[in-house]
């Protein structure tokens, strides 16, 4: 599943091709048939991403939401747009970018009211890559729970966006163990790790894909072959399980919790 600073990615490059346009909405596939056609013809005003979600806003107040989860995907070309093929849900073609682009195998395509995208915003948590983020709303939160502190960066009521390989990362980084229960994470290491959170999904925006490593570990300094992995990027624990740790030289684990693959390093995260 996509991770937030993908979905940014994403809001800002629809903003580019499309703000300030009537946009042209269908569904091929018929699912959002009637979705398409409240939007279809009317102005995009604005695109956001709030933590894994995505927003296209109208000029009527309407706004279309999406979530990829785990199999959607978008793709896009110059006009004119091929025949739709597949399970397409939905296409947007600008009336003058000149360009089209498609969406399929969402968890969620929809249209919200106002108040429904203000409900949907209320139940997610704070979302490092915005502006208006509270790091201290998210840490009353893990402050008061028992629950592992991997388990609470992972949930999306706490920390909106944030994911399996930066959960896994930013903890390794901060030298937390992943079962360390909320309750025992100070005020000050919070807010180290959510600045460091912060600024290695800022990182990702940019290059659209996540780095983890610091200079000093990356296969460049440390002679190494660069990691094959299809998502990509450097990182010190995420899919290494059995291997050398970049640090300290322990073997990398893994185990099961909250219900998703935890990485680590029993020296470094003790």
């Amino acid at each position: 599943m996509p991770e937030g600073h993908t979905i940014h990615r994403l809001a800002a490059h629809h903003r580019e091709l499309f703000a300030g346009q009537r946009i042209a909405v269908s569904s091929p596939q018929g699912r959002f048939a009637a979705g398409a056609a409240r939007v279809d013809g009317h102005a995009l005003t604005d695109t956001e991403a709030y933590g894994k979600h995505l927003f296209h806003h109208y000029a009527d107040e309407l706004t279309v939401h999406v979530h990829l989860g785990l199999y959607g995907r978008f793709t896009q070309g110059s006009r004119p747009a091929p025949a739709p093929a597949g399970q397409l849900r939905m296409r947007m073609i600008g009336e003058r970018a000149g360009r089209w682009l498609d969406l399929r195998g969402p968890t969620a395509c929809e249209v919200l009211e106002p108040g429904a995208v203000s409900g949907l915003r209320a139940r997610l948590g704070e979302d490092p890559l915005r502006d208006d983020a509270d790091p201290g709303r998210a840490y009353a939160r893990v402050a008061a729970s028992n629950r592992p502190v991997f388990g609470l960066l992972m949930d999306q009521s706490i920390v909106a966006g944030c994911g399996l390989i930066y959960a896994n990362e930013v903890l390794f980084r901060a030298g937390l163990s992943p079962t360390l229960p909320g309750r025992a994470v100070g005020g000050a290491c919070w807010q180290e790790l959510w600045t460091d959170l912060q600024a290695l999904m800022k990182e990702g925006v940019v290059r659209g894909r996540i780095d983890t490593v610091h200079t000093t570990h990356t296969p460049e300094a440390m002679n190494r072959a660069p990691r094959v992995d299809r998502h990509g990027g450097e990182v010190y624990v995420y899919r290494r399980p059995g291997q050398p740790c970049h640090v300290c030289g322990a073997t990398i684990m893994r185990g099961p919790l909250a219900g998703r693959n935890l990485y680590w390093c029993p020296v470094c995260q003790p």
